[in-house]
């Protein structure tokens, strides 16, 4: 395996024996279906599928198709001739042509509509396709690789994504379990990113022992990703790891909060209603934000409310987006004390 993906693909007996199962499946035009929660290392895995292949001198080409409008996703994936649409003032390639000779790695899937589905489903058959407002086929060669975060098998229930894509792709299924699953790599990683992080900061930080047990402790709902991003705040802050033990002592990161007992009901069924539609709306408003990464045009188009609207509407619900979560969480001229 790689130095590049070896630390984070060979720390657990979990992740050995997918790592395994790569090594089978490299050499191979296998389409694979990556599984896991956000987070847990399915880009990577992807990756070293492809550096492992014979395919690893070919491009590697990742599309996320939940971060594409819908109604740019086809000319993204299979490109479009001069004219096809307003705005198309010249032909352009789709990112199968890119990963000609390499890998295509469809991140998000089940985020792709219907009618696209279909044609990706053609697609997959022999590997021909036209371009958006072309007839003429093209020929391509390719390995595709797809992952999601989504429970499939309920989506399939619910009609939301076809049974036929879904046996199509998944020749070779891999799930990457949570990094909860597996806390005994927590401490290598940790100290992987902290090398990275230092190396491309030009710093020399360390990470006590003391720390080291309490992102080992940690539940992890945003598992690798989570880590990362935790082990870069240590390294790029003069006081990161005092702000992390501060986050800690404050509640704020480490172990689920135990479950409080049930209070006593003294709302009315409509009030309760309305508190659980604007908890509904707050939901579904940062589950958007989030999946065009806080682009508050896309979300606005997404939800179908104006701009205005939707400003008003994350101010009501408090959300922040998470570059200004970082300025709160960790402004240097707070004052931090020392968790005890």
């Amino acid at each position: 395996m790689s130095t590049d993906h070896a630390p984070l693909l060979d720390g657990s007996p979990k992740m050995r024996a997918i790592l395994t199962i790569i090594e089978n499946i490299a050499d191979t035009d296998a389409m694979v279906l990556i599984r896991g929660e956000s987070g847990v290392g399915k880009d990577l895995v992807a990756r070293a599928i492809h550096t492992q292949s014979a395919r690893r001198h070919g491009p590697f080409v990742k599309v996320n198709c939940a971060a594409i409008p819908s109604e740019l996703l086809e000319s993204e994936l299979f490109g479009h001739e001069k004219g096809a649409f307003t705005g198309a003032h010249r032909r352009k390639p789709g990112q199968f042509e890119y990963a000609q000779g390499g890998t295509i790695y469809l991140d998000e899937i089940a985020e792709l509509p219907p009618a696209l589905q279909a044609k990706l489903l053609h697609v997959l058959q022999d590997f021909r396709f036209a371009r958006v407002g072309g007839h003429g086929l093209i020929e391509v060669d390719a390995r595709v690789i797809a992952a999601t975060n989504r429970d499939l098998e309920h989506a399939l229930a619910r009609g939301e994504f076809r049974e036929d894509l879904y046996y199509r792709l998944n020749v070779v299924e891999l799930h990457i379990p949570p990094l909860r699953e597996r806390r005994e790599e927590i401490p290598r990683l940790a100290s992987w990113f902290l090398g990275r992080f230092n190396d491309q900061y030009g710093r020399q930080k360390q990470i006590s022992p003391e720390t080291l047990a309490r992102l080992t402790e940690h539940a992890w709902s945003g598992n690798v990703r989570e880590l990362e991003n935790i082990v870069r705040r240590m390294v790029v802050l003069a006081d990161g790891e005092q702000a992390f033990e501060a986050l800690v002592a404050r509640g704020q990161i480490g172990h689920d909060a135990a479950p409080r007992p049930a209070a006593m009901v003294t709302e009315s069924l409509r009030e309760i209603a309305r508190r659980g539609a604007r908890e509904a709306e707050r939901q579904a408003l940062a589950e958007v934000l989030e999946r065009v990464r806080w682009n508050r045009a896309e979300a606005s188009r997404i939800l179908k409310v104006s701009y205005k609207t939707l400003l008003h509407k994350i101010a009501e619900c408090e959300l922040v987006s998470p570059s200004r979560r970082v300025v709160q969480d960790f402004n240097p001229s707070r004052t931090i004390r020392h968790a005890t």
